[in-house]
């Protein structure tokens, strides 16, 4: 057996380092070494240098930095104001902030015409783009939604919601809708953004339809005076009568308001401004709204009655000019103008000019009585027929020789007996007409009468230079000159007057948005004829109605002393230039001896019934007067009439 030691094996032997043999020398520090890889050479491995790494990526690190200092400088200080202009355009939003439109008052502040809430709905059609709500048919769907609600064709919406110009941030698509429409909308966006949040396929694609605040015109009374009041366009500004006339008062002045929005929601901001509205003036009419009613309700169904064109009435106070009321039939709802007849959206009572007849000759008889040619108890006879000029004259009726006074022959409206006595005006025919002509344009016939309503007629009055033959002589009895029933109403209102002319009012004045009352101007007055002439020709105005022998006698109203003139005239077919049919007419004033007010009624071409001006504008005139009497508190003088000799 081989026996084991327990001592450690020795340790291998290392060998060191060669040593230089004897007698050899060390290299020296200027010595060159072995070259690598040759035998003796050394392995270590030598390092580039970093430097031109660095300087490499410190150059590329500048131009970077230069880049983005020459972008933000032109961003910043070159460009700045257009891309503020575009950024302002995607956030800001803005629009006008209507003016609350003032209302139309009667004279005791019963209010005619009002404004209530509205809202103008819009959109903003960049919000219904594919982009914006990650479908393709946005538009559709809102249009579908929104057109039964707006009474809208869906189509047209559409144009709206998906516009040629593509930047548009702003559309109109409904203006003045009820706080109902707008609500039923808003609630539908609600229900829409609900369901979108419990279902992400679900978009809310009513999100870009907003509500500017607005306001709605009504008319309280319905037809009520419509033709005076006029209406409100779409635009709203005033489409006719006193809502156009009076338009820059009415209306106030808009605001402006600019706004941040996202996803169309209103962002509180400092960049936000606004500049408020400012409401229109409240205006003060001098209609009293209940003689209007009275006297709308009875020329409305008296056309009706008489199968006629149209009628109107006029109410004055004669003291002051002051209009009480202005009636036209047939008329028109402003607040529906859809239904309206386009011939009835007319204030005809100061558009239409038309030759009035027999109530034109209290002018005649006012000439001949301030020249003193003749008194009311002046003798005219009066033959069945008088030959003037070309043409053979004749009164309405056939008659034996009538021995007349000149009260008679007003109160019979005789033709041939106001030709007779007009004659009497100049030694010539010739002058005789020049002095007619001047009463009649101091009664302010060819004239406008100072209302200046939108379409008012001046009448027609040619000079007497320019009368024809027949001109001569049948102007003096109410045909061959042209008027308007404001005029005719204001040529009684000057006899009753005391024979001074007071231009007719309708407006009292305006009240501003800081309740502050502004009156009109006082109106002009003219002295037509002497205050002894008008009494006269009051006087002969009774007789008219209450002799038995006068024309007016349906015009009577028990306990008063009335004054009124009868008027039948052969009536120009507008649509053919030729005379067909009649205008009928009365006109007078309460009481005759201290008036108070004047009525006038015409009616054009009555084609059932009578048409004389007596018979159907005569019980007009009875029903608006007692009406207004009453409602006034005008009561009677008691004193007794004068009772002037119609035949000698």
């Amino acid at each position: 057996m081989t026996e084991v030691s327990d001592r450690e094996p020795p340790r291998r032997r290392v060998p060191g380092p060669a040593r230089p043999a004897a007698g050899a020398r060390r290299p020296g520090p200027g010595a060159r070494r072995p070259a690598p890889g040759r035998p003796g050479a050394s392995n270590a491995l030598r390092l580039g240098s970093p430097r031109p790494r660095l300087r490499m990526v410190s150059l590329a690190l500048t131009l970077v930095l230069i880049a983005f200092v020459v972008r933000l400088l032109q961003v910043q200080a070159v460009d700045a104001s257009a891309y503020a202009a575009k950024a302002d355009q995607n956030r800001y939003v803005g629009h006008v902030l209507t003016a609350e439109r003032g209302g139309i008052l009667d004279r005791n502040g019963v209010a005619l015409a009002t404004s209530v809430d509205a809202y103008d709905l819009t959109a903003d059609p960049t919000m219904f783009t594919r982009d914006q709500l990650k479908i393709g048919n946005g538009p559709e769907q809102a249009a579908a939604l929104l057109a039964p609600i707006l009474g809208m064709e869906q189509d047209t919406l559409l144009h709206k919601l998906r516009p040629q110009n593509k930047k548009l941030r702003y559309v109109l698509l409904a203006r003045r809708q009820t706080p109902q429409v707008w609500k039923q909308i808003k609630d539908l966006k609600s229900a829409l953004t609900a369901k979108g949040e419990k279902d992400k396929s679900t978009v809310n694609v009513l999100a870009g339809v907003f509500a500017d605040p607005s306001s709605k015109r009504i008319y309280p009374n319905g037809d009520l005076a419509a033709g005076i009041l006029g209406w409100v366009n779409d635009l709203g500004k005033g489409g006719g009568g006193v809502e156009q006339e009076l338009n820059r008062e009415l209306a106030g002045k808009d605001g402006k308001i600019r706004y941040a929005q996202s996803g169309g929601r209103l962002v509180p901001t400092a960049g936000s401004t606004e500049t408020p509205a400012v409401p229109g003036s409240d205006v003060e009419l001098t209609l009293d709204r209940d003689i209007q009613w009275a006297a709308q309700n009875a020329i409305t169904e008296q056309v009706r009655k008489s199968g006629a064109d149209r009628g109107y009435v006029i109410v004055q106070d004669t003291r002051t000019g002051e209009i009480l009321a202005m009636a036209n039939a047939p008329g028109f709802d402003p607040n529906d103008l859809s239904k309206a007849n386009p011939n009835a959206l007319h204030n005809w009572a100061v558009e239409d000019a038309y030759e009035p007849g027999s109530t034109a000759k209290i002018m005649s008889m006012a000439a001949v009585l301030q020249e003193n040619v003749a008194t009311p108890l002046t003798h005219v006879v009066v033959p069945n027929r008088l030959h003037r000029g070309d043409r053979l004259f004749k009164d309405d009726i056939d008659h034996d020789t009538w021995n007349l006074t000149l009260n008679g022959v007003l109160a019979k409206s005789s033709n041939i007996g106001t030709i007779l006595a007009t004659g009497q005006l100049g030694s010539t025919q010739a002058q005789a007409n020049k002095v007619l002509y001047s009463y009649l344009r101091k009664f302010g016939i060819g004239s406008y009468t100072g209302l200046g309503l939108p379409g008012e007629t001046k009448g027609i009055l040619a000079p007497p230079e320019k009368w024809s033959t027949s001109q001569q002589y049948t102007i003096p009895f109410g045909q061959g000159l042209s008027v308007s029933a404001l005029q005719a109403a204001s040529i009684y209102s000057t006899i009753a007057n005391g024979g001074v002319r007071i231009e007719p009012s309708l407006v009292r004045g305006t009240k501003g948005p800081d309740g502050r009352f502004t009156p009109t101007a006082k109106p002009k007055k003219t002295r037509v004829v002497s205050a002894k002439t008008a009494k006269t020709l009051a006087q002969m105005l009774e007789s008219v109605v209450d002799d038995r022998e006068g024309t007016g006698n349906k015009a009577r109203i028990p306990g008063y002393r009335v004054a009124g003139k009868t008027g039948t005239a052969n009536r120009v077919d507008p649509a053919t230039g030729q005379y067909r049919g009649y205008t009928s007419s009365f006109a007078g004033f309460a009481p005759a001896d201290n008036p108070r007010i004047t009525v006038y009624c015409a009616i054009q071409n009555a084609t059932s019934g009578s048409y004389f001006g007596g018979q159907i504008c005569g019980p007009i005139y009875k029903e608006v007067m007692e009406f207004a009497l009453k409602t006034l508190q005008v009561p009677p003088t008691g004193a007794p009439a004068a009772n002037l000799p119609v035949t000698f």
